[in-house]
């Protein structure tokens, strides 16, 4: 039986931007099969939408938390409803 799923929005703080955060969730993200997307935030936060089953974005999460210059401080969490559309995971441009 195929697991649910689902879609999470999170927000990283610490050491999160200038170290490869973004390009380390999006060789997970699709590494794992997780869709969704990643962009720096001008707070200094990084935000994520990922989509997939629990197990998926776990890895994902545990993929990031091992990152060689990534030092996460705070994560918040919320589920968000699901976008059937979505194929791939990207990261999309600072918004500031």
């Amino acid at each position: 039986m195929a697991e649910k799923t689902v879609r999470r929005h999170l927000i990283f703080e610490g050491l999160v931007q200038g170290v490869g955060f973004r390009w380390r969730a999006r060789q997970a993200a699709r590494a794992a099969g997780a869709t969704g997307w990643v962009r720096n935030d001008w707070d200094g936060t990084v935000s994520i939408e990922l989509q997939g089953s629990e197990a998926q974005i776990d890895r994902v999460l545990q993929a990031l938390e091992q990152g060689r210059y990534i030092r996460i401080e705070n994560m918040s969490v919320r589920s968000i409803p699901t976008e059937a559309d979505e194929r791939d995971f990207v990261t999309l441009d600072d918004r500031w």
